[in-house]
């Protein structure tokens, strides 16, 4: 299927707002089969963009039902990272900095920043999946690398 290789970063999007695999394999468990009902989903323009879109919504309204507020990732979850920050998160206790750093900010940029260092999304991939343009991807990523810089000369 189309789909089959992007299912592992649409599952890895979902555990990261999940913070749960059960929920996080459920979730793309719908999107995939929400997608599969469609009668029309080959006139979708970007079909990437839509799963990603349709799996952050649903990760979303995962968390929402459950009124659980979990952390982001479980602690055996390995993060791929950029490599100007990566060698910046090398321990355990860093990544929790950064969850910690990650879990304060409002959870458009907190999206905005895992496609980005951890799914590696390009701009025009982001704007698509959250309907924003790419200008504004780019100044949220500069401001919010900004921002975790001058978290880790803090602490």
């Amino acid at each position: 299927m189309i789909l089959l290789p992007i299912t592992d970063k649409l599952f890895r999007l979902a555990l990261s707002i999940t913070g749960n695999k059960e929920d996080a394999e459920d979730v793309v468990q719908d999107v995939l089969l929400q997608l599969w009902k469609k009668e029309d989903w080959e006139k979708i323009e970007n079909l990437e963009a839509y799963c990603f879109r349709s799996t952050r919504n649903r990760a979303l309204d995962t968390i929402a039902l459950k009124d659980n507020q979990t952390e982001a990732f479980p602690d055996n979850f390995d993060c791929p990272i950029q490599e100007d920050i990566e060698h910046k998160v090398e321990t355990q206790e860093q990544m929790d900095q950064v969850e910690k750093w990650l879990a304060e900010l409002p959870e458009k940029q907190q999206t905005i920043f895992r496609l980005r260092e951890a799914e590696e999304l390009s701009y025009k991939e982001i704007a698509l999946i959250l309907n924003i343009t790419e200008e504004q991807v780019k100044i949220n990523l500069f401001r919010l690398r900004r921002k975790l810089k001058e978290y880790f000369d803090r602490n």
